[in-house]
């Protein structure tokens, strides 16, 4: 756990292509409990400059949570995860998987490649976001985070 309930705080990556899912994520994270700074970036290649602090991104926090998609153009939330969990600054950080997809190969492939979790995205807007609070809630009061 971060904290008390009352001073959750926590820097979410959030790599995703989709500019509306990206919104909603945003929306369901203000109406939570917590106080979450939510980043986004809008492909694999911006998340790993993001992670490592390169170019537009030199001062941005490090993020204790990422939620990941997984199908994105230039570099694929497959490769971000290998990349990732492959390079020892960057293991530690719990990655959710957060995609379309229910493919079991896709689900294996990601725990395979040390995915923390895979949740397939709902259509439904709303329970979208109701995905994304659990996530949040989940992450944030249940499990306790590496102090990174």
């Amino acid at each position: 756990m971060i904290g008390t309930e009352s001073e959750m705080e926590a820097n979410i990556l959030l790599v995703e292509d989709n500019p509306g899912d990206a919104r909603l994520a945003l929306e369901a994270l203000k109406e939570g409990p917590f106080s979450s700074t939510l980043y986004w970036v809008k492909d694999g290649v911006e998340a790993m400059e993001f992670l490592k602090r390169q170019g537009q991104f030199s001062d941005v926090p490090r993020p204790d949570i990422i939620l990941l998609d997984l199908n994105m153009p230039r570099m694929s939330g497959r490769d971000v995860l290998a990349e990732m969990k492959s390079d020892p600054r960057f293991r530690q950080i719990p990655v959710i998987v957060v995609t379309v997809s229910s493919s079991e190969e896709d689900i294996m492939k990601c725990y395979d490649l040390h995915a923390n979790c895979f949740v397939t995205k709902p259509l439904d807007l709303l329970a979208f976001m109701d995905v994304v609070k659990a996530v949040e809630e989940f992450w944030l009061s249940v499990v306790r985070l590496p102090i990174l």
